[in-house]
C-alpha cells in the first residue's frame, strides 16, 4: 500500500496491480459455474504437496521408454527446485495476507493454508513439472501447460490465491524448470 492518502479520504491510495488482483479475485469468487464449484477444488487438493506431480511422474515412468524417464526425472527435479524457491525462500521473504481473508468465496477448500499467499506454490510446481518434463518429451507441452493452467486458475478459484501470485509461482516454476538444463542437458 501507498503511505499517500487522496484528499479527503483517510484511506491509503493501493497500487494498481492490487486493485486488479481483488477485483480478478472477487470475480473468480462470484463465478458459480460447475467447473470452479467441483472440478477446480478437486483438482486444488490433488496438486498438494506434489501428489499430482508424483503420479504423473510414475506413469511416465511406468511407460517403460527412457524418455519418459527422462521426462520424469527432470519434471521431478524442477518441481523439488520450484517447490523450494517458492515455498521456502519466496514465501519466507513475503507475508502477503490470501484472499480468502477478505473476499467470501463459493467453493472454498476444506483446509485453508496459512502460508503468506505470495508466490504460489501450487503454480510453481505445476509449470516447473510442465516444462521440465517438456524439454525431453517435447509433445507432453501442450498437455502439461494445459493441467499447470487449470491448477493455477484452481488456486485462484478456491481464493488461497491471488492472480499475481499465480503469475509468479508460474514464472519461479518455469525458470526452474529451464534451470535443469544448466546442469543436466537434454539428451539429442
Amino acid at each position: 500500500h501507498l503511505a499517500a492518502a487522496r484528499p479527503g479520504r483517510s484511506r491509503p491510495l493501493k497500487p494498481p496491480i492490487a486493485a486488479l488482483d481483488r477485483a480478478a479475485a472477487r470475480r473468480a469468487a462470484a463465478s458459480d459455474s460447475w467447473p470452479s464449484g467441483h472440478i477446480l477444488p478437486r483438482l486444488s487438493r490433488l496438486a498438494d504437496h506434489g501428489f499430482l506431480w508424483m503420479v504423473l511422474a510414475a506413469a511416465l515412468w511406468a511407460t517403460g521408454t527412457r524418455q519418459a524417464r527422462r521426462a520424469a526425472w527432470r519434471g521431478l527435479g524442477s518441481v523439488a527446485a520450484a517447490s523450494t524457491a517458492a515455498n521456502v525462500i519466496g514465501k519466507g521473504l513475503t507475508s502477503r495476507r490470501r484472499p480468502y481473508a477478505a473476499i467470501p468465496v463459493r467453493s472454498r477448500l476444506r483446509r485453508v493454508p496459512r502460508s503468506s499467499s505470495f508466490p504460489s506454490g501450487h503454480a510453481a510446481n505445476a509449470a516447473a513439472f510442465a516444462i521440465g518434463a517438456a524439454i525431453e518429451m517435447p509433445s507432453l507441452a501442450a498437455p502439461g501447460i494445459a493441467l499447470a493452467s487449470a491448477v493455477g486458475a484452481s488456486r485462484i478459484a478456491t481464493g488461497v490465491h491471488y492472480p499475481s501470485d499465480v503469475l509468479a509461482g508460474t514464472a519461479i516454476g518455469a525458470a526452474a524448470g529451464l534451470a535443469t538444463l544448466r546442469w543436466w542437458p537434454p539428451r539429442p
